[in-house]
């Protein structure tokens, strides 16, 4: 080959490799804005997190979690333990949560007694204790503009038959929503799969109660993990109780971990909450598939194709 077309030929593929080089190191570029622009872009449904799912990310401090939540385009969080909380930590949160306009999800009204034999017994210790707790809650709420709180009524009672039971927790609950009531919060009650001990454990008994106790301040919370190991059918359970459902929580079975890593078709799910015109929190109740950030940013992900339903 002469020297002047060797030259030429290898000026040429110069640049044509400069020239893929910038295409493919801007396609990247493009990429990595895209991603960017998703990670802080908000979801179709109000997604919550709760303390501990992001600390590899966001640090052990839960505020700090709470603005990597933010920065992720999640707009609300839940804490369970939110009662246990000494008010001055009770007021950072509240104050962070006013100043990134997140809404704060569920807490849970626990007196100590939600996995004891409780309020189907009819005593009135133990409806001392809720009622108790239930003025707490009021007072929380207020510090960090909470509107919803879990009950769980505890054990059934096996000297008593079902009926009185459900009595008993009837009377309990409508004098609990007479406190929550005056506070502008309602109490969530959960049906539970954890055991079979649980007096409420599906959707339409926890229905027929909130019918009975008739307050806007006690209405159902939907878990569609326990409902979809005690009873399934979700689509249309949720439909049959939906004057009653006020909240809804998330998690995939088996395993109880975000959606994608087990049977629920949360993608459906989540398409017909939101055709319902849904504009609850949809509380994160599960725990992260894998582990480290790598897991952390796994959960996002997941979440952003459970959410792509529109």
């Amino acid at each position: 080959m002469e020297r002047r077309s060797f030259l030429q030929q290898s000026t040429l593929a110069g640049i044509s490799a400069l020239t893929f080089g910038g295409a493919t190191a801007l396609a990247s570029s493009a990429k990595g804005a895209d991603n960017s622009a998703a990670a802080g872009k908000t979801f179709n449904m109000d997604y919550a997190p709760h303390q501990g799912m992001f600390k590899n990310s966001g640090g052990e401090d839960f505020l700090d979690q709470i603005r990597f939540m933010h920065d992720q385009g999640f707009r609300s969080i839940e804490d369970n333990g939110m009662l246990g909380r000494d008010t001055a930590q009770q007021n950072k949160i509240g104050e962070l949560l006013a100043k990134l306009n997140m809404r704060m999800g569920v807490f849970v009204i626990d007196g100590g007694e939600n996995w004891k034999v409780s309020l189907t017994t009819g005593k009135k210790e133990h409806l001392d204790v809720f009622l108790k707790a239930c003025e707490r809650s009021v007072e929380l709420a207020k510090r960090v503009n909470a509107k919803w709180a879990t009950v769980v009524p505890g054990f059934f009672e096996r000297n008593l038959p079902i009926g009185i039971q459900t009595g008993n927790v009837i009377d309990a609950l409508r004098a609990g929503s007479e406190i929550l009531e005056k506070g502008g919060l309602t109490m969530v009650l959960e049906p539970l799969s954890d055991t079979p001990e649980l007096f409420l454990r599906t959707s339409e008994q926890t229905y027929e109660i909130c019918r009975a106790v008739n307050s806007p301040s006690c209405k159902i919370l939907y878990d569609i993990y326990h409902m979809q190991k005690n009873e399934g059918n979700l689509i249309t359970m949720i439909d049959r109780c939906w004057s009653e459902i006020a909240y809804i929580q998330i998690g995939d079975n088996p395993g109880r971990k975000e959606p994608g890593t087990g049977e629920i078709n949360y993608r459906n799910v989540f398409k017909h909450l939101h055709a319902k015109g849904y504009k609850g929190v949809m509380g994160m109740e599960h725990g992260n598939a894998k582990p480290g950030k790598d897991g952390e940013l796994a959960l996002i992900k997941a979440y952003r194709d459970a959410d792509n339903f529109l």
